[in-house]
């Protein structure tokens, strides 16, 4: 198997796990496996929950949109390049964040700006 090839298993696998989650959350916050409480405090922490839920989709779908991106620059040729400044993108740095589309220099300028 050849490293575009590894590359894209473990990206589709990181996507299904984010698929995985994303339905898990969704089922949650539409009470499909625990309907809401009729007691109004327990209601309230139901809803407080639902926010940290709400939170976890957003991040969720946006790992899942890093993730296509990353399969596509798989699919063109970029994967290794960083896609502000042109060069290598760490092997560690993919390795930790396989769906990483910028070196470690210029996503931490991206941070600081």
């Amino acid at each position: 198997m050849s490293d575009t090839s590894l590359i894209r298993a473990r990206l589709l696998a990181r996507r299904a796990e984010l698929l995985g989650r994303s339905a898990a959350v969704t089922a949650d916050l539409h009470h499909e496996h625990e309907p809401l409480v009729a007691d109004f405090a327990d209601q309230a922490t139901q809803r407080e929950n639902e926010e940290v839920l709400r939170g976890i989709e957003q991040s969720t779908r946006g790992l899942l949109r890093q993730v296509n991106v990353a399969l596509e620059r798989v699919d063109r040729g970029e994967y290794f390049r960083c896609s502000r400044c042109g060069c290598d993108i760490e092997a560690e740095r993919l390795q930790a964040i396989p769906e990483a589309d910028q070196c470690a220099r210029c996503a931490a300028h991206r941070q600081l700006a």
